[in-house]
């Protein structure tokens, strides 16, 4: 998934109201950004951290920036677009690019399901059973090449666990897909001191057959795409 228009470096002045960032241009102006993630952003919105917004000329937009990008100066990204994961994953399952989950013939995506839910994706073949994938967007790192996940408390969350466990207990395949917004990441953790009612609901689901997997992503200011299977720890 390439990024529709070029990103441009900035400096993060503050970050407020979940949704908003004040920023600084590298040309010394001075902008608001949309932030497109609902999180904590638990030690990725720190004052004066380099970051990659998307600029825009959209009529129908009132903020001209997005922020896309955490740059760690090290030569590691962190995405923190929360939309991000499900464009390119969608792109490597309609390219049969994710490992164990290729031989689907149909894609779709935000399909009703549940109780007044929708799902992230349905992949359907024939003679496959049907294949409910739900994603989630992992940017929390407080160990060394450890990402975990919540980084606050997500009742949604423990709802989207239980709803795939109904469908797996249907006879369905069911996936929680943790797709790491990270390029420092080895290895994969849930954060259960941030949420144990979550990781009570994983771990219900896994007994009801729900299958959890975990990748990370090739990120630059050009784009993100999937990369390997991340162990679970």
């Amino acid at each position: 998934m390439r990024f529709q228009t070029p990103l441009i470096p900035a400096t993060l002045i503050r970050r407020y109201k979940r949704f908003l960032a004040d920023i600084r241009l590298d040309d010394g102006q001075e902008v608001t950004a949309h932030c497109a993630n609902p999180g904590s952003m638990m030690g990725l919105a720190e004052p004066g951290m380099r970051i990659w917004v998307e600029p825009n000329d959209d009529p129908k937009k009132k903020l001209k920036y997005g922020w896309r990008l955490v740059d760690h100066a090290n030569g590691h990204f962190t995405g923190v677009d929360t939309s991000v994961p499900n464009r390119a994953l969608r792109a490597a399952l309609e390219a049969g690019e994710v490992a164990g989950l290729d031989s689907y013939e149909h894609v779709r995506a935000e399909v009703k399901y549940g109780q007044n839910s929708r799902i992230d994706f349905l992949l359907q073949g024939a003679g496959r059973r049907d294949a409910y994938i739900e994603v989630k967007s992992v940017t929390l790192m407080r160990q060394p090449e450890l990402a975990e996940f919540p980084d606050s408390v997500t009742a949604r969350g423990a709802k989207h666990l239980a709803e795939l466990a109904q469908m797996a207990r249907a006879g369905h395949r069911a996936v929680m897909l943790y797709l790491i917004q990270r390029t420092d990441a080895q290895t994969f953790a849930l954060a259960a001191d941030i949420d144990p009612a979550y990781a009570t609901a994983f771990a219900s689901a896994r007994d009801a057959g729900v299958e959890a997997l975990a990748f990370d992503t090739v990120i630059s200011p050009e784009g993100v795409t999937l990369g390997r299977a991340v162990p679970l720890a």
